[in-house]
Parts: structure tokens; sequence; C-alpha cells
């Protein structure tokens, strides 16, 4: 199985993509809203459609990225019917199995944080993805969104501490920089309902954590309410000048095809070697040369009439250079990935290449 655990720092959330290697069809649990684009690219580069776009319960620290997902991907968004939210297409209920591929998630219903939590375990029990009813040494607040401590004290006990102690349990949050833990380890160290607490001990814990709410709970609820769809309904626009897209690792690009028909509208610039500039490969016309090495102090003397298209051999350098251009307040840059290769090997027009002086 693909699985990839990802992290939001602004409210310390999990992530999870599941994905089948035969199909490539994939699930996402607990998407950011803020964090799609970043998704979206690693989905684009591991080849992985997205079956299900699945929510654990309605959050009330982060706006969910579901409805963006089902934008990008068509993929049905998946919730407990609990919360009656008219954007779900998939109402989850307890023993409800979610395939993708030659695999599958299991539904159980885990109240008490809030009365629609839900864990997803894979189908050979080895992974529970607890959202936020079990978390790493400790457990989901009880005290709003209809909570209830000792309906908590039940889901745990009766739906996650039964599976196998060697099966590893992913949270939804954690605030330490903790990555996972098993159900072993919770049901002996957990020091809200592990060990030999009983029910009065969990609930007195829980009763008195006196946290205070959330700090984007009245934006969040609403919005998750209705899965993290905006109000106007819309999704933010692409960039205006081409089509854009950023990588996994966070660099704009635009593909050299696109490149090549557009030389007219922006600018080329070129951050290899003077050697190169000049070298086998050649140099696409109308570019400007400014070496890497040497981009941070003569950044002054670029055109930012048009957008700018850094290119170089392979689009590793150039793929820094969009990053130093970016940082640096230039708001329109893409890099060109694969470079001049690329562009060779697809034979697009506008290379210029500078035949030798043949000795007379």
């Amino acid at each position: 199985m693909i699985f990839r655990q990802l992290f939001d720092p602004a409210s310390s959330t999990y992530t999870y993509i599941l994905g089948c290697e035969a199909s490539r069809e994939a699930v996402i649990i607990d998407a950011v809203f803020e964090q799609h684009s970043r998704d979206a690219a690693l989905l684009r580069e591991l080849d992985l459609h997205v079956k299900y776009a699945i929510d654990t319960h309605v959050h009330a620290d982060h706006v969910t990225g579901a409805w963006l997902m089902k934008q990008a991907f068509q993929s049905p968004i998946v919730l407990s019917g609990e919360y009656a939210v008219e954007e779900v297409d998939i109402q989850a209920k307890h023993g409800m199995k979610l395939e993708f591929g030659d695999y599958a998630l299991s539904v159980r219903a885990t109240p008490g944080h809030t009365n629609g939590c839900l864990t997803f375990v894979t189908q050979d029990q080895t992974m529970a993805f607890t959202g936020d009813c079990l978390m790493i040494r400790g457990a989901g607040r009880t005290d709003f969104q209809a909570g209830s401590v000792h309906t908590m004290w039940q889901s745990i006990r009766e739906q996650i501490f039964t599976l196998p102690a060697s099966c590893l349990v992913y949270p939804g949050h954690d605030y330490m920089g903790r990555t996972a833990s098993t159900v072993g380890e919770e049901t002996r160290f957990n020091p809200r309902i592990g060990g030999d607490a009983r029910e009065e001990d969990f609930a007195g814990y829980m009763n008195n954590l006196n946290l205070p709410h959330p700090r984007l709970l009245d934006i969040a609820v609403p919005a998750n309410m209705h899965c993290g769809k905006p109000s106007n309904g819309e999704i933010s626009p692409p960039v205006a000048w081409g089509p854009v897209t950023k990588t996994f690792a966070g660099i704009p690009e635009v593909e050299p095809d696109w490149v090549a028909h557009h030389l007219n509208d922006v600018y080329v610039l070129d951050v290899r070697s003077t050697a190169e500039f000049s070298g086998d490969l050649g140099h696409i016309d109308g570019s400007t040369l400014i070496p890497l090495d040497e981009l941070r102090a003569r950044n002054g003397e670029i055109d930012t009439d048009k957008p700018i298209v850094t290119v170089c051999q392979s689009g590793k350098r150039s793929a820094m250079a969009s990053q130093i251009l970016s940082a640096a307040g230039f708001s329109q840059v893409a890099n060109i990935p694969g470079g001049l290769l690329q562009w060779t090997r697809l034979g697009l027009p506008g290379l210029i290449v500078e035949l030798p002086v043949m000795p007379s």
C-alpha cells in the first residue's frame, strides 16, 4: 500500500493518503483546505486518483479540504450522517466498507469528541485512523459539539482497544511532534484511559482539562458543515498568466510546450553559465542570461513587465532560481520542468544553437 502522512503546522492536523499500487485508487483522510495545492500535487506526482475524500468528523480547528478534493478529483465526500451535511455524498455508518483497489477501510462509529466521529480501520487491522477520538497518549476533548466523555469512554474501549495490540494508531492531531502509536501502547500507557483507569477516572481527567476553545471555532465549524465549500461556491482562480502548477516540493512550474508557443508573452531567464548558454544545447530565442550564482545580486536587471519563466539544463538550478525570485518579491514566476533537455526531447521550436566557428 502507498501511504503518506502529511502535516498542517497551523492546526497540527495530520492528513493521510492511502493508495493502491495496482489500480492507483486512493483515499485521503482529513484534508486541510489551505494545504490543498500541496496534497493535490503529491497525488498527481504519485499518479493517484482519489476515490474517497474522507473526514473523520466535523472539525473545529481547521477548514476541511474535502470539497476542494471533490472538485479536483470528482471524489465523493465521506462523512458521518449524524451531521446531516448536504454536501456529503456518502453518509458513513458503522460497519460500512470503503474499497479502493485491492484495499478497504472499515468504518467504526467512535462518537464522544463529537456525536459523529468515525474511526477508519484497514482491512487487515494493522492501521487505525482515529481522528480526534483516541490520540497519542491522549483523547479528544468532549466539552462542545455534542461531546460526551462517557460516550468516548465506550468508543475507545469497545471500538479501538479491541483491535490487535500491534495495530498502529494514526490520530487526527498531535501537538508534540509524535506521529503514531499502537493500540497496545495506548492501552497500557495512555494517561487518560490506559492501564487500570476506570470510567470515573477518565471522566475526572477529561472534565478538568480546562482548555480554551479552538481559535478558528467560529470559522471552521460553519465551513465544515458544508465540507469546506466556500460560501460563494467558487474555487480560487488559477494563475492568470499561464497554466502554472505547484509541485509537492512547492516549485511553481509551467510546461515547456506552453512556453514555446508563448515566447512573446513571457520573460525567459536562463540561469546557466555563460559557456552553457552558447554550448551544445543552445538557448531559447530571446532569453536573458543571469547565472544562478549571480541572481540574488542582479535580480534588479529583470524585466518585471512580463511573467518570468526560469530555465536551465535539467530544470534543477532553475527551480532554485524560481524560489530565489519568489522570495525576493517577484509574484509571477514559474520554472520549466526538465529544462532544455526536455525542450530538446520534445522537439520544440525556438532554440538557438550557435555553430562553432571553423578555422579558415
